[in-house]
């Protein structure tokens, strides 16, 4: 199901934690089977819930909990915008309804063309550089006016 490299990986990750807890790993092993595969699906996430030794059940459980996991294929580009109240009172609401004009998408939506999806996010911790986003779970981009947004938009393409 996952490549050597991704495995190995993998390992790395779990041989930071005792040998009896090595589940302790599933949030980077569930982000490395999506960086390879480019989401989850049912069938990665109990490969990896085997692999790491525990109940396909408690890896859906983190998946589907935490943001940062795609359940369903994304574009090539997934922009997660922060919209919670700081960003959202320094104009994250704005940057992404002028993504979403942009694009011709709503959140949790894929433009047709495959390039981008885009998502509404939590916090992402950057409050000071508001309104930010993050390009796949990797980049974080900061101050989205409209200027930024087209020129991040443009770098995409």
């Amino acid at each position: 199901m996952l490549s050597q490299e991704s495995l190995q990986k993998i390992d790395r990750e779990v041989a930071k934690y005792p040998a009896e807890q090595k589940q302790s790993a599933v949030m980077a092993a569930l982000a490395i089977a999506q960086d390879e595969k480019g989401w989850l699906s049912k069938d990665a996430i109990e490969f990896v819930a085997k692999y790491l030794g525990m109940a396909p059940m408690a890896a859906y459980e983190v998946a589907s909990f935490y943001n940062m996991y795609d359940l369903a294929p994304v574009g090539k580009y997934k922009l997660t915008v922060c919209t919670n109240l700081p960003c959202a009172l320094s104009g994250g609401v704005h940057a992404a309804e002028y993504i979403k004009q942009k694009l011709g998408i709503d959140f949790n939506e894929t433009t047709a063309d495959g390039k981008f999806t885009l998502k509404e996010g939590e916090c992402q911790g950057a409050c000071g550089d508001a309104p930010v986003a993050i390009v796949n779970n990797k980049r974080m981009c900061s101050f989205l006016h409209p200027e930024a947004i087209d020129q991040l938009l443009s770098e995409l393409k």
